[in-house]
């Protein structure tokens, strides 16, 4: 779950911005934005959280929110699958926009980002330091891409 709360310092300076404008222009409630961050902080914990929910609660689950299972497949090593499954409470937008992806089992996933694997690449200063970086290839240290064979979108892998 901690991998929830690692946004990098400059997005949240300018999106304080950008939300106390949009409350001002709108004027939103008070208790109104407070119900709304409370229920965003519970579902990105929830989705970024380690759980495995048996296969029919996701089958239910997957209707309507996003689960651990099909967030999991974002952070995947694998470029396809990191471009996938951006909700973060209701996975209809994904449906919405043919970014939804079911289709890998969760103990298939490699996380992270195939580019920066090195254990000396990712010590907190670096990590600072990246976004102001050229992004590299997508491709592990070895040179290889990682891929895995698509299956359809909408298939929950068991």
């Amino acid at each position: 779950m901690s991998t929830a709360a690692r946004f990098h310092f400059g997005e949240m300076i300018l999106s304080i911005g950008f939300l106390s404008l949009a409350v001002i222009l709108i004027g939103i409630d008070a208790i109104m934005l407070v119900a709304f961050f409370m229920t965003l902080e519970a579902a990105v914990l929830f989705h970024h959280s380690n759980w495995r929910l048996p296969i029919w609660v996701e089958r239910i689950l997957n209707l309507i929110l996003v689960t651990p299972r099909m967030h999991g497949i974002h952070h995947s090593i694998v470029q396809r699958e990191t471009n996938s499954n951006w909700g973060t409470i209701f996975c209809w937008w994904d449906k919405l926009h043919g970014t939804l992806r079911r289709d890998v089992p969760q103990d298939a996933i490699t996380v992270g980002v195939a580019a920066y694997r090195e254990e000396n690449e990712l010590t907190l200063g670096k990590l600072f330091a990246l976004p102001f970086r050229g992004q590299r290839e997508w491709r592990l240290p070895s040179g290889e891409i990682p891929e895995r064979e698509p299956q359809p979108g909408e298939k929950l892998a068991e």
